[in-house]
């Protein structure tokens, strides 16, 4: 069964120490060309999508590598150096003004031609704490709901450029967004025109109940439930670390011992063989996984070079939306 493989390209790596064995300057994650060259690669080996993460607060902190850039500026950074990987920057929902983040992805939509997402986060405490508030439950899906109300504030032959009388725009076309939510407000219609996907992707983790394109969970999770509960597309999350130059578990106990990698997500830590036996194996459950490379310097070209070319990964189309299946959505405020 085919399966569509997404991956994550933060930093040196997934592991909190994977600057240590990268092989470079701890500051070469600031550095256009590391980025730039991970996300080739991710396109030139087939990957489906690239996500980018991001939060309000320091990725870690002590030792280890404690700053980023912002995700959006990543994706746009990019968007015109790769030619069919999506592009999908993490921003929370709670430290983003909505029509500021409609207006960024829709952007980043135009930038790449049609091959931008959006991985919806939600806040903990910490980050919360930036903006001193925790807000009501439900004002994520509030927010994603603003946000797709402003990606449809144009319909798509808005923009007519009619010389011959001067104007750019029909404004029966564009519609006013008057968004009120539990805690905030939004007036449209947004500043840029309808994305070319007319919706970009939008990525969720389960729990957020926001309706998105693709649900996030974790491998061993229950698929059915999200799938009953109305998911479109269902990706796993697992951590990758693989046979190198040391076995996958000498190489993880090395970094471990500078700093343990605590997380939540099913990990997988072993060979080429296993890692293509257990992918097999989900894509009989799930749509696709989005992988966390433990050391991308190490991790991410045994990737390209071993484990896509063993898997049947579907063939990408010329957008996003085209490369998962998913049909371009009618704009909501069309009445004809």
């Amino acid at each position: 069964m085919s399966l569509f493989l997404a991956v994550e390209l933060d930093g040196a790596g997934a592991h909190p120490a994977a600057w240590r064995a990268s092989g470079a300057a701890p500051v070469s994650v600031l550095s256009p060309n590391v980025l730039r060259e991970a996300v080739a690669l991710a396109d030139e080996g087939g990957f489906t999508l690239a996500t980018f993460a991001d939060s309000p607060v320091p990725p870690s902190t002590g030792v280890d590598v404690a700053g980023r850039l912002e995700a959006v500026g990543r994706a746009a950074f990019v968007s015109t150096t790769t030619r069919h990987i999506g592009l999908a920057p993490s921003v929370p929902t709670a430290t983003t003004e909505p029509f500021h983040l409609a207006a960024q992805i829709a952007s980043l939509d135009h930038a790449s031609r049609g091959r931008a997402a959006w991985v919806v986060e939600g806040s903990g405490p910490a980050e919360l704490a930036t903006v001193g508030t925790d807000g009501p439950p439900g004002e994520t899906a509030e927010v994603v709901a603003a946000v797709r109300a402003l990606w449809d504030s144009w319909e798509d032959d808005a923009v007519i450029k009619d010389v011959a009388t001067g104007r750019y725009l029909d404004p029966e076309k564009v519609h006013h967004v008057d968004f009120i939510g539990s805690s905030f407000t939004v007036k449209g219609p947004l500043i840029t025109p309808r994305p070319p996907q007319g919706q970009p992707v939008v990525l969720a983790a389960g729990g957020l109940d926001v309706g998105a394109d693709i649900t996030l969970l974790d491998a061993k999770a229950d698929v059915a439930a999200a799938r009953a509960a109305g998911a479109r597309l269902v990706f796993a999350e697992l951590e990758v670390v693989l046979d190198a130059h040391k076995p996958a578990a000498a190489r993880l106990a090395d970094l471990n011992r500078a700093t343990p990698w605590n997380s939540r997500r099913t990990r997988f830590t072993g060979s080429v063989d296993g890692l293509v036996a257990l992918l097999a194996d989900l894509a009989g459950t799930f749509d696709g996984v989005r992988l966390h490379p433990a050391v991308l310097a190490v991790d991410l070209p045994i990737l390209v070079d071993r484990v896509l070319p063993s898997l049947d990964v579907p063939a990408r189309g010329d957008t996003l939306r085209s490369s998962l299946g998913l049909a371009r959505p009618a704009n909501q405020f069309e009445t004809h």
